[in-house]
């Protein structure tokens, strides 16, 4: 039995494409085996409650790769023993993959969107959006132009593990 912990920014009920990605990646997987670690934003209790599989909601509006959120993480990662981690978006998140690994993590999957467009162009983080590359057993892009514009700021490794993917979103 493998039980996934997604850990992302981008959950309901903030709505928005990301969102509904992730969501869609949710609602693909079986909900016993399905663990959210996420931010807390306005009607989350109301909507967590609904919903078939646990949420951890961090304190912080927005989760940034920060040793208190790490160890947060890596908490919830434990208590509810996920072998599997998957970030919603790989950027910033996926810096977090080290940290997760060291904690049991066996298996990382980072998605990357439109967003990591500009991460791969700008000295800086073009090189931190390589190690969530490097970092990682699979890094997935939606779009053939997302990857022909991510590719060339990841390691040669990374590029070979890039693995499209186009979940079902409900329109």
């Amino acid at each position: 039995r493998v039980r996934t912990l997604l850990v992302t920014n981008d959950f309901p009920p903030r709505r928005g494409g990301i969102e509904r990605y992730v969501r869609a990646l949710c609602d693909d997987l079986p909900p016993e085996d399905l663990v959210v670690y996420t931010a807390s934003m306005p009607g989350d209790q109301e909507y967590d409650a609904k919903q078939p599989f646990r949420v951890y909601r961090d304190r912080t509006s927005m989760l940034l790769p920060t040793p208190g959120v790490a160890r947060r993480t890596a908490a919830v990662l434990a208590r509810e023993e996920c072998t599997r981690v998957v970030f919603g978006a790989s950027a910033p998140l996926g810096l977090l993959a080290r940290h997760l690994r060291a904690a049991g993590a066996e298996e990382l999957t980072a998605h990357t969107h439109g967003h990591e467009v500009w991460w791969a162009r700008v000295p800086g983080p073009r090189q931190l959006l390589r190690r969530i590359g490097d970092d990682v057993d699979d890094l997935t892009y939606v779009s053939e132009w997302c990857r022909d514009r991510i590719a060339p700021a990841l390691s040669p490794g990374a590029r070979r593990r890039m693995r499209l993917l186009r979940p079902r979103v409900d329109p």
